[in-house]
Order: structure tokens, then C-alpha cells, then sequence
């Protein structure tokens, strides 16, 4: 392997930090009950490969007008109380494996540049491809992200531009996930495992005789 690319939630974590953050931001009064269960909906959909791209974009809109510095450091704050506990022992151990044997680790997660680069930090990973939302010269969201949006055929944009910039082909590399909408990127990879598997992916893996595996979860 060149690569070893990671995705995040219910992934290298044992939790999804989209449900999490959601709970979160309605306890603070940050999130109103109505936008709550628009967003939680949004999530269940994007969890299911449902959507697309388009239910991605719209998701990220919403952010639209956010003080950038306020998103930060609310993302600080529930990355120490609430994610960080939660990677599975089984992720820690394929990122040293993967390590042992000189290959790159990287993050490959729709989740927010704010939440992703603390995971990358803590794990001290080669790379971070996510979605890096983009701000104004006023410190405020646009709504857009900085270069494809990072689900679905958009990761494999981002694995692509990872694997062309270290001058190694997609085939010899691997990509742990638990989800079936990440798809694009299983199918051309040489070494796809699916970890903890939604059940349309633990089917597909069935078929196609990928590797499936459990990763546990945390004390």
C-alpha cells in the first residue's frame, strides 16, 4: 500500500459526530428543535447514500453567515468533551500497522475542516480530505467549501488529487469505511475493507468478497 486512506465517523470513531453535534448545539440553544430534526433528517438520508451531492450542498449551505471563530471554537469544546474518547481500538491499531509498513495515513471525511483537523491532530495522520468550508474576508461562512464537496464521487475527487500528488495509483492503496455512500472510493481501490458496516455495505462486501471487519468500540 502507498495510501491508507480513513474515513471518520462510525469509522476510525465508534459514533456518528454529525448526531452528536446536532444534540449538542439544540442542549446550548445553538440549534433550534425544528432545524434539530431538519438536520437529523438530512443526516439519516446522507447515511443511507441517500441524496447525493445535492443533499450535501444543501447541508453546508445552511452554514451560510456563521462567525467562523465562534464555529471553532465550539467545535474545540465538543471535540474534547464528547469525540475524542470515542476512536475504536481497531482503527488505532490499522493506523499503526499501516505505519509500520511505510504507508500514508489520511483522513478522507465529509466532515468539516474545524472537526477533521483536530482528529488529524490527535492521530497525528499524513493528511486531511474533508470538507473544508469556506469564509469570508469578514471571518463569516460562505455556505460553499474550498474545492469539491467531499462525499460521495466528491471523495474520490479528493482521493484521486491525494494518490496524484504522491505519484501513486489508487490501485495500491486502501480505504477503511463503514458507509455505503462511499462507494466511488471502494470500487477502485485495491484494498477496500468495510469496518463496522452499514447493512448495504456489509451485503455489497459480501459479494464482491471485500474484507469486512470490527474495530470495537472504546472503554
Amino acid at each position: 500500500m502507498a495510501i491508507a486512506f480513513f474515513d471518520l465517523d462510525l469509522t476510525l470513531l465508534a459514533a456518528n459526530s454529525g448526531k452528536l453535534w446536532i444534540r449538542r448545539e439544540v442542549a446550548l440553544g445553538q440549534l433550534s428543535k425544528r432545524s434539530a430534526v431538519k438536520a437529523a433528517v438530512w443526516l439519516a438520508r446522507y447515511q443511507l447514500g441517500l441524496g447525493g451531492l445535492t443533499l450535501a450542498t444543501r447541508a453546508i449551505g445552511t452554514a451560510q453567515g456563521l462567525h467562523a471563530s465562534d464555529l471553532i471554537a465550539r467545535t474545540e469544546s465538543f471535540y474534547q468533551r464528547q469525540v475524542r474518547t470515542l476512536f475504536r481500538p481497531g482503527g488505532i491499531d490499522a493506523l499503526k500497522s499501516h505505519r509500520a509498513s511505510g504507508d500514508r495515513v489520511v483522513l478522507l471525511t465529509a466532515s468539516s475542516h474545524f472537526l477533521a483537523e483536530l482528529v488529524s491532530q490527535e492521530l497525528a495522520l499524513d493528511g486531511t480530505l474533508c470538507n473544508r468550508l469556506e469564509v469570508d474576508p469578514q471571518g463569516l461562512l460562505t455556505g460553499r467549501t474550498v474545492g469539491p464537496i467531499c462525499y460521495g464521487e466528491g471523495k474520490l475527487l479528493h482521493a484521486q488529487a491525494e494518490a496524484d500528488r504522491h505519484q501513486v495509483k489508487l490501485l495500491d492503496c486502501a480505504f477503511y469505511t463503514d458507509s455505503y455512500s462511499d462507494l466511488p472510493v471502494l470500487e477502485v481501490v485495491g484494498q477496500p475493507v468495510a469496518v463496522n458496516p452499514d447493512p448495504r455495505l456489509r451485503r455489497l462486501a459480501g459479494k464482491k468478497g471485500w474484507k469486512i471487519v470490527d474495530w470495537g468500540t472504546p472503554s
